[in-house]
């Protein structure tokens, strides 16, 4: 059963430790209540290094970490814009990277998580803008891949993030029209909707943090997005909690200290000027703060937790599609 979207539009705070007061709107009428101000934590600052390189330059894969530490890259996009079905394993300290396995077809703009002993993929986009509904799963361990299942409706573009035993698909393209679902997926269940975004939105950047999923910039159908956004699984509430510096898309996530972060990214929907920051969103109070800066300008790459670091690999720079592998950790 679908459940009712909650929608708190929330004054965007710019310094950490803020509180303030969420309005929620829902079935019943609209309630008012205070948010109490977290506690303070120190300040993050990221640093990064160059740990290796991928075994040839690549693009928009989907990606997702292994119980090992190691990162798994699948499908992309290569030097020539075509899409691959390589899939990749790359080391937990991002030193190394080789080849090992294929998906049934080659395909990009998917995205991936990992539940158990095995990595699923969800959607994606194919030669001749072909747009997938599949879920494919990925057996690390003998590089087998085999579809397990059907999305709602094709969808390329997506961000995805597991928690609490649920992958969710956060909005996407099917080809015609800017999706504005959050769907969750369990292995053995039918995918359902559980909430929707006020606006449909592309090229997301998505995690998990703090208990919620954390959702920033994208593509709308008008422009490129400012908004970060909260969803709440146990209770199917979507929130609005801060805006970014600049609108932002094309961007990679994931989760450093408890903290999101945001990596790289595009100032444009299309082709045009790319960001080398790395943005932290805190998850309760929605504060954005910049925490470290990347070697040079970066969109469309893989970004995994791994070893209580964060892997960041391949991806399109000023210069064209990369290979390399960096590894940001939080500074002393």
């Amino acid at each position: 059963m679908r459940k009712a979207l909650v929608l708190v539009v929330a004054t965007a705070s710019i310094l950490p430790g803020c509180g303030g007061a969420s309005t929620s709107t829902t079935a019943g009428g609209t309630a008012t209540s205070a948010v109490a101000s977290p506690a303070p934590r120190p300040r993050l600052r990221v640093d990064v290094t160059e740990a290796g390189r991928l075994p040839a330059p690549l693009e928009d894969p989907a990606a997702a970490g292994l119980s090992g530490g190691e990162v798994l890259l699948l499908g992309g996009l290569d030097v020539s814009d075509r899409s691959v079905a390589t899939i990749v394993t790359v080391t937990g300290d991002g030193s190394g990277a080789h080849r090992s396995g294929t998906l049934p077809a080659a395909q990009h703009d998917a995205q991936a998580a990992r539940l158990g002993r095995y990595v699923y993929v969800f959607g994606g986009g194919g030669a001749a803008n072909q747009t997938y509904d599949h879920i494919i799963r990925v057996d690390a361990a003998n590089g087998s891949a085999a579809p397990v299942g059907r999305l709602p409706r094709p969808a390329s573009d997506v961000a995805v993030a597991g928690l609490g035993g649920h992958v969710y698909v956060v909005g996407g393209y099917d080809g015609s029209a800017w999706l504005d679902a959050i769907t969750a997926w369990r292995p053995g269940a039918q995918p359902r909707v559980v909430a929707r975004l006020p606006v449909g939105l592309r090229y997301a950047a998505v995690a998990a943090a703090g208990g919620r999923l954390i959702i920033a910039g994208g593509t709308t159908s008008s422009g490129v997005s400012d908004s970060v956004f909260s969803f709440d699984p146990a209770g199917g509430v979507v929130t609005r909690i801060g805006r970014l510096p600049r609108a932002l898309t094309h961007a990679a996530a994931a989760t450093l200290d408890g903290r999101m972060l945001v990596i790289g990214g595009r100032y444009q929907a299309g082709l045009g000027p790319r960001s080398a920051f790395i943005l932290a969103i805190n998850p309760r109070s929605g504060s954005v703060r910049r925490v470290g800066t990347l070697p040079k300008p970066l969109s469309d790459a893989a970004a995994v937790a791994s070893g209580g670091a964060v892997i960041v690999a391949g991806g399109a720079g000023p210069t064209g599609v990369e290979a390399r592998i960096l590894r940001l950790s939080a500074g002393g």
